[in-house]
């Protein structure tokens, strides 16, 4: 079986996506690009993420074409390659349909560095527009959108991540929901105080050397 750590991953956070609240029943979609092998591993269409195998994860091409697997590719196939075909810092995708995000997506509001945990992401997280869902529309919007970020809201949709590996895309993912939560109970009280266009460049830049990352003490 071809991409065994890829599969195998595809179902580990699967499950995660549930764990933690991210998504709901079979919505939302992650993928695993091998630059190597310029073969993508993305979870299949429509299927409980309790009950994914890693032989469920279909291994497409470049071009979208199936590769290896006996299931339906996730519908949003087209928003996941795109990124692999002009992104070369994402190697793994994350979308989730997770409530507050998803809320703010569906008021088309843009969300802005109302914490600094944002900056994981980056400088704020724009709202593409809406295109319907499965569409290489929606996949461009969502690029254009994504640029100079690691995470888009999609209009009346949900939220996509992305990130070195898929360790990070999921990371990402729970840092947007957080902050979207925050904007959304703070703006229920009064006008959150959002952090500035100056503060935030030093805040991404000390993200580049935060945690555990080779080479820090």
């Amino acid at each position: 079986m071809i991409l065994e750590e890829e599969r195998r991953l595809i179902v580990e956070y699967g499950k995660k996506l549930i764990g933690q609240g991210l998504t709901r029943g079979t919505s939302g979609n992650l993928s695993i690009f091998n630059r190597d092998k310029k073969l993508m591993a993305i979870s299949p269409s429509g299927m409980d993420y309790f009950e994914i195998r890693p032989e469920d994860v279909v291994i497409l091409d470049i071009g979208g074409n199936i590769v290896d697997g006996h299931r339906k590719p996730s519908s949003e196939v087209e928003l996941h390659r795109i990124f692999y075909m002009n992104r070369e810092d994402i190697n793994a995708i994350v979308h989730t349909h997770s409530m507050y995000s998803t809320l703010l997506a569906c008021l088309h509001y843009s969300l802005p560095p109302v914490h600094y945990v944002l900056a994981s992401a980056g400088k704020d997280v724009r709202c593409a527009e809406y295109a319907t869902f499965g569409t290489k529309e929606l996949a461009e919007n969502a690029y254009e959108a994504m640029k100079g970020r690691k995470a888009v809201l999609l209009a009346n949709h949900g939220l996509l991540t992305g990130g070195k590996d898929l360790k990070e895309a999921f990371s990402i993912a729970e840092d947007v929901e957080y902050c979207a939560e925050i904007y959304y109970r703070a703006k229920s009280i009064g006008e959150p105080v959002i952090i500035g266009e100056e503060e935030m460049e030093v805040i991404l830049e000390r993200f580049k050397t935060y945690g555990q990352q080779s080479g820090n003490v």
